[in-house]
């Protein structure tokens, strides 16, 4: 870091009661050449809002805005909280519009027939499968860069750590490759903990790779990991859900058949705005898929 240089006698760096010599010492400053190029905050250029890819929901495109290309975003809630639902009809709404997506399943929990039913394209959609770990030891103790550990016959890697692994290699070449319009990583069902230990430096780079691209990188999970990495990050909970009776012949009178749910959607932080509104919700509907 540079600093300034400031020529005078010693005598102007003695206690600041002096009114003479700490104006005399502020004109120096100001004269220096370097401070030419300064500006004021209130001056600065504005960074341009990049352009968003609509999620298909309404009332989450009218609080957000959509999720925003060349960055990364983190949707996040408990189990049943319609991640699921959201991150289906945003890729059906980039697929209809010519776009190529990538799904990186971590847990393989991905539905096709689901995806049939939000209006998905699948010819326009690159879903990578994550596996569990084989059983043999060989795999199990081989040591990782993401999970660092000590090898041993008794210290096995599990298979989150193994579909994880798969993740962030996956997610890589995808990046890497380019020429996708949505990347999605899907690491619902896998626990906090091995979530979490996922490096930041991971994150920093999967943001590097899209920053400055027409690339959308949207993450999935229980629990929020990226963290700062993250332009826009939304929190989803389920508020009611909504049952039908179902009372067939032969079938317990306490069966219910499940027609949907209400979702609400919260901005827990959000980089697109100077200054972000706060605690910004929606409500919106997801509707239950009957099986054929």
């Amino acid at each position: 870091m540079s600093s300034l240089s400031v020529h005078g006698s010693s005598g102007l760096f003695l206690a600041a009661g002096s009114g003479e010599k700490k104006s005399t010492l502020l004109k120096q400053v100001a004269a220096s050449a370097r401070l030419a190029s300064v500006q004021p905050a209130s001056r600065l250029e504005v960074r341009p809002k990049p352009e968003m890819i609509s999620t298909g929901i309404p009332a989450i495109d009218a609080i957000s805005g959509g999720i925003p290309r060349g960055c990364l975003s983190e949707i996040y809630g408990p189990p049943s909280s319609g991640k699921t639902s959201l991150l289906l009809a945003t890729i059906a709404v980039a697929a209809r519009s010519e776009e190529t997506c990538a799904l990186v399943d971590c847990s393989d929990s991905f539905d096709p027939a689901s995806g049939w039913a939000a209006g998905l394209h699948f010819k326009r959609l690159l879903w990578v499968r994550c596996g569990i770990a084989p059983k043999t030891g060989i795999r199990h103790s081989r040591q990782s860069p993401i999970f660092p550990r000590p090898v041993s016959a008794s210290d096995k890697k599990t298979d989150s750590e193994f579909r994880l692994e798969q993740v962030i290699k996956a997610t890589d070449l995808i990046l890497q490759s380019g020429g996708f319009g949505l990347v999605a990583l899907d690491l619902a069902g896998i626990g906090e903990t091995f979530v979490r230990r996922i490096p930041m430096a991971s994150w920093f780079r999967f943001q590097r790779a899209v920053e400055h691209t027409k690339t959308a990188l949207l993450v999935l999970s229980d629990t929020p990991c990226a963290q700062s990495c993250a332009t826009l990050i939304l929190k989803l909970g389920a508020r009611n859900q909504k049952s039908l009776p179902l009372v067939p012949w032969g079938a317990p009178t306490h069966t219910l058949l499940f027609e949907g749910m209400r979702v609400e959607a919260e901005i827990v932080r959000t980089r697109l705005e100077r200054k972000p509104a706060q605690s910004l919700r929606a409500d919106f509907l997801t509707e239950g898929v009957r099986a054929a």
